[in-house]
């Protein structure tokens, strides 16, 4: 049995194969060009259809609209979830309710609905909740902002309700261009964070967590904000590599030197150890200098001043270069010898700070010796934790020196004038080596774009250092696409010890809690957590702020909780963080269940999708999600971040709509967006611009064009009784279907896997190599020429009818507009339905037959070889003769041509030429002026066991008969005759 081709098919996308489907698409269209000329134009049966090949403009739009309409799609969604089938659940991420829809918002939701039309498709019942995001900080400065000077009057209700207003104003047009879009879902019933039910639901999240031990209160440096005068999570921080800091070197002098260096130090006020850093406004604070107790520390002599320094001993040279000086070193120690030294602090008297190691110490940058300041460094604070020192944070909310800071910083913002004022400090106490600017990256307020600093304050945890190591372990059972982003997702959670879930705004879920007036002791517990939660069901959070405190804390919840008087008590100020908020989703959206996918960018490693899996594993121990598929960002075509102040963004309403100058910015239609969104699900930056959008408009235009051409060939075809079954086809036909088995196939799996990239490769491949430079080209003759109700014509019309329903189904999740507008067109529809309600791909595997593929290819392999002999001529004008000595490529070339010569068999139809024939030896009256060729053909039998080579011959010359005046093959006796092809299909219709 033939298995396979050793031998690359002769039929793929090759320049010379191409040039002939064009000269014979010229030769073609001269049947419309001489229509007034040709009597004999009637009698061919040219392609009849009325879909447009190019819709733009008002046009392309109002159909759109046309088909969103007449072919349901606003039902869709709830039509497929009353009816029977596996079910299906891709959990929405909520976009943020805080600005106009954006590119990044159209690329999200429209790989979601491609994942869900062609889930809907194949038999699943989807379940697909859209959502929004709808409380925090964003939200909340937009509405002041909306608000003026009125701002500051306001009261944190009158606040709320801004802020709400602001939001739900955001939504409806957020929700106006995902519809316009396609998305399919159930538009009346989505989820919003700022819903009773859902804050409700946050609560019982919360409290189950807190009943855990996963939330807990503690004074630790966090992220804050001075610009917006809250703590942050590391999700809510933007680096900007380009920020500049004031850094120094800075002496601290030892005052106890260790017993190691007693003996080369001498004098030990002399002796100082050197640190490095980007944050002088944090040396008020220090409490200790840290060492790294494995490596090498050198004490060194500076020959420019005579002062001994201690530093890590890969770091003097380097050291020395930035200081400009000369070191000599007097002795090497290890870390570990350090321990016991005292330092002065170097600009505030009675102060010491102790050496210490700490594991964080590296020797990449700086003297290898580091300042240690507790309330302003997370290592800083793990350090002071563990050697139980003082955590003084000296900065306030608004990032300004304290009181206690002194009378010399007071009042100074820490990272301007605070910061100069720290570095004249250390210059007039002669602790100062250098200072200078330095570009590094840095952690900036992702709204407000200003810097953060980390300061202590008193906040709310989670403890994800007890939840990630089984956090970690569900998430490698999760299949990530790509899979590269699991080891980014794995680090993030392994680096990420506490979250910070407090902050200090108003629009929000408040923290359940309340303090006592004068321990500060916070009350929770189950008790006040299941009244907090009725409330929240019958008032939403804003109840917080609108009920009296003795109906947010009852007597009788007060005595089950061991207090007395409610006046003792004052309700928090702070809301939960609004990852907190959003992460939590799984349990008012999912219901119990687990989704099948989460789709979102590829921030959301660390944000989304990393809130969810932990506050889930927290409280269900387990995870909520079975399949993370992350895409990237979207930029514009120059690769840069699109920006509004640069003016470089690249509206999706534009693109849809069109733009105020139509000859600027034409109007695409949502297809066109969709087709990029469906190019670029990958985990890099996705660009997007005028150039793109053409490229895309013009692949569609191409897929219309084939389309089209299936189309116009169908007008006369009813598959129900002019079908052909596969195996009375045509080989080539049935070749056709072979490789439509095989793209089904394909195409298939590339949605199953969410590359939906690759599904378009394959879609523009197929289309174009196999069909419009293949096939198209060769059965025009038999569409055109043959008799209408001939088996040769019909078997071909069978393909064409298979190929354009697998089309269309193909690429309906990606353009359902395009599809819809397809099936409608179709003539065998009586009452059309829609795409989407009739299934997937229809592929038969009886389509695949390997034998029939060695045949076709074995044609097409030599079918190259006449071509190549003849560049830029017309094959029609030539006669071949292909010699094969018996063989097996004889036997399967004798299946397409039984006869010796022939002008319209199998073989003559593939070679494209007008008349050939097939012998086993060269004649001997070879025509004159002929050209002879060589090849040879490889075929692989029983899986390579046996493997036959057969050389062949084509002889080529000019064809020896007249144009026929209707086929327009040189196969007539006369140009003014049509041929005995030609003359058998008009006989009885009209005499010549």
């Amino acid at each position: 049995m033939i298995v396979m081709l050793r031998a690359r098919r002769g039929c793929s996308l090759t320049g010379k194969l191409r040039d002939a489907a064009v000269r014979y698409r010229q030769s073609v269209t001269s049947w419309n060009s001489s229509a007034s000329s040709n009597k004999y134009r009637e009698t061919v049966l040219l392609p009849r259809t009325d879909f447009p090949m190019r819709p733009s403009g008002q046009e392309l739009l109002e159909k759109e609209l046309q088909i969103q309409r007449e072919c349901g799609f606003s039902e869709l969604y709830s039509w497929q979830r009353n009816r029977k089938g596996k079910e299906f659940c891709l959990h929405d991420g909520p976009p943020y309710a805080n600005g106009d829809p954006h590119v990044g918002h159209a690329l999200n939701k429209i790989l979601k609905d491609i994942i869900n039309r062609f889930q809907l498709m194949r038999g699943s019942r989807v379940h697909f909740v859209p959502g929004w995001d709808c409380h925090g900080l964003p939200i909340e400065l937009r509405a002041l902002a909306e608000c003026g000077e009125e701002a500051k009057t306001l009261f944190p209700i009158e606040i709320r309700q801004k802020a709400k207003d602001f939001a739900e104003r955001t939504i409806e047009r957020q929700r106006a261009a995902f519809i316009r879009w396609g998305v399919m879902a159930d538009w009346d019933k989505c989820y919003y964070t700022f819903d009773k039910q859902y804050e409700a639901k946050q609560l019982e999240v919360f409290h189950k967590m807190f009943d855990e031990g996963y939330i807990y209160q503690d004074y630790k440096p966090v992220f804050w904000s001075p610009s917006t005068r809250t703590a942050l999570a590391e999700a809510e921080l933007e680096y900007n590599q380009q920020h500049v800091s004031r850094s120094a070197y800075v002496k601290f002098p030892l005052v106890k030197v260790p017993s190691k260096l007693a003996s080369a130090s001498g004098n030990a006020s002399s002796v100082h150890a050197l640190i490095w850093t980007t944050q002088p406004w944090t040396i008020p604070a220090n409490q200790a200098v840290c060492y790294m107790p494995n490596a090498e520390y050198s004490l060194v002599k500076c020959l420019n001043t005579e002062e001994l320094y201690l530093l890590g001993t890969e770091c003097v040279e380097s050291t020395a270069t930035i200081l400009d000086a000369k070191f000599e070193i007097l002795q090497t120690v290890t870390g570990s010898d350090l321990k016991g030294g005292v330092c002065r602090h170097p600009i505030i008297p009675g102060r010491e700070s102790q050496l210490l190691p700490a594991n964080h110490v590296t020797m990449v940058k700086g003297t290898g010796l580091v300042h240690t300041a507790p309330a302003h460094g997370m290592e800083d604070y793990s350090v002071a934790s563990h050697h139980k020192l003082s955590v003084d944070c000296l900065v306030d909310e608004n990032g300004f020196f304290t009181e206690a800071a002194g009378l010399e910083l007071q009042n100074k913002y820490v990272l301007n004038e605070g910061n100069e004022t720290v570095i004249q400090m250390l210059h007039g106490a002669n602790m100062l080596l250098k200072e200078d600017n330095v570009r590094h990256s840095y952690p900036y307020d992702w709204r407000t774009k200003k810097p953060v600093v980390i300061r202590a304050s008193k906040q709310w945890f989670i403890d994800t250092a007890s939840i990630k190591d089984r956090a970690q372990e569900l998430l490698k059972k999760v299949k990530l696409i790509p899979h590269s982003a699991m080891n980014s997702m794995l680090a993030m959670l392994d680096r990420r010890t506490y979250w910070c879930i407090s902050r200090q705004r108003c629009w929000g879920v408040p923290i359940p809690v309340f303090y006592h007036k004068e321990t500060a002791e916070p009350l929770i517990n189950k008790y006040t957590g299941n009244h907090l939660i009725k409330l929240f069901k019958e008032h939403g959070s804003d109840c917080w702020w609108t009920l009296p405190l003795d109906q947010l804390l009852t007597k009788e919840i007060l005595k089950k909780s061991g207090g007395s008087d409610v006046s003792d008590y004052v309700k928090g100020e702070d809301i939960l963080d609004i990852w907190f908020d959003s992460g939590i989703s799984w349990a008012h959206v999912l219901e119990g269940n687990v989704a099948d996918v989460y789709l979102e960018g590829k921030d959301q490693l660390g944000g989304w999708f990393q809130s969810s899996l932990l506050t889930s594993v927290a409280a269900e121990k387990r995870i909520p999600y079975r399949k993370l598929v992350v895409h990237g960002f979207t930029l514009n075509e120059s690769g840069e971040k699109m920006s509004k102040s640069i003016g470089n963004v690249v509206d999706p309403d534009v693109i849809v709509n069109g733009g105020l100058d139509p000859n600027q910015d034409p109007p695409y239609g949502a297809d066109v967006l969709r087709w990029w969104a469906a190019e670029s699900n990958v985990f890099t930056e996705i660009l997007i611009g005028k150039n793109i959008l053409q490229a895309a408009r013009d692949d569609i235009f191409k897929l219309r064009n084939t389309l089209r051409f299936m189309l116009g060939n169908l007008y006369n075809f009813n598959p129900e009784t002019d079908g052909v079954p596969s195996e009375q086809m045509l080989m080539v036909d049935q070749y056709l279907l072979h490789l439509l088995q095989d793209y089904s196939t394909k195409v298939t799996e590339a949605y199953k896997e969410c590359d939906f990239g690759k599904v378009i490769r394959l879609l523009l491949a197929f289309i174009n190599r196999e069909l419009s430079n293949f096939y198209f080209s060769i059965i025009k003759d038999r569409l055109y020429c043959e008799d209408e109700k001939s088996t040769k014509r019909l078997s071909c019309q069978t393909v064409l009818d298979e190929v354009l329903d697998v089309i269309t189904r193909s690429v309906a999740p990606i353009l359902p507009h395009l599809a819809e507008e397809v099936f409608q067109h179709q003539s065998n529809q009586k009452e059309p339905q829609s795409v989407f309600r009739t299934g997937w791909i229809k592929a038969s595997s009886v389509w695949r037959k390997p034998g029939i593929v060695e045949a076709i290819e074995g044609a097409c392999a030599i079918r190259d070889s006449f071509l190549s002999s003849i560049p830029g001529k017309n094959a029609l004008e030539y006669d071949i003769t292909i010699i094969i000595e018996p063989s097996l490529l004889l036997e399967l070339m004798e299946q397409l041509q039984g006869e010796e010569i022939s002008s319209t068999s199998q073989l003559n139809e593939l070679m494209m030429a007008s008349h050939t024939t097939l012998l086993t030896a060269i004649p001997r009256d070879m025509p004159a002026e002929s050209d002879l060729i060589e090849g040879k053909f490889e075929i692989n039998l029983e899986g390579g066991d046996i493997i036959e080579e057969t050389s062949y011959k084509v002889i080529v010359h000019s064809a020896t008969k007249e144009r026929c005046p209707r086929c327009k093959k040189y196969t007539s006796t006369s140009a003014l005759t049509p041929c005995q092809r030609c003359l058998d299909v008009i006989a009885g219709k009209w005499s010549v």
